[in-house]
C-alpha cells in the first residue's frame, strides 16, 4: 500500500470535499481516513489515501491537485506517508 497524506486548507465554500473526492475516485485513489473541520469560515481537511491502484505518477497527482486547489480557492498539499511521519516526529 502506498499511503499519502493530503491536506486541504482555505475559505469554506460549497463543493470542496466533492471536488477533491471526485478527483481521487477518477484516479483510482482510495480514501482510507478523512477528517475535516470548519473554524470561523476556514475549511481544513486531512486525508490518508492509498495510491497503489492509480496509474499516474506521484508528481503528476501533486501538480493536478495543486491546480484543482487553485480553481476552487484552497491549498491542496500531498506528502508520502514516510516523509510526513519523519517531518512530524516528536
Amino acid at each position: 500500500m502506498k499511503k499519502t497524506i493530503i491536506t486541504v486548507v482555505g475559505k469554506d465554500t460549497v463543493g470542496i470535499i466533492a471536488r477533491v473526492c471526485t478527483y481521487l475516485a477518477d484516479n483510482k485513489i482510495n480514501i482510507l481516513d478523512i477528517s475535516q473541520t470548519i473554524v470561523q469560515g476556514y475549511f481544513n481537511m486531512m486525508m490518508i489515501v492509498d495510491m497503489s491502484q492509480t496509474d499516474k505518477h506521484f508528481g503528476d497527482i501533486v501538480d493536478e491537485l495543486g491546480e484543482l486547489g487553485e480553481k476552487i480557492g484552497v491549498i491542496i498539499k500531498c506528502q508520502k506517508e514516510e516523509i510526513f511521519d519523519k517531518m512530524h516526529r516528536i
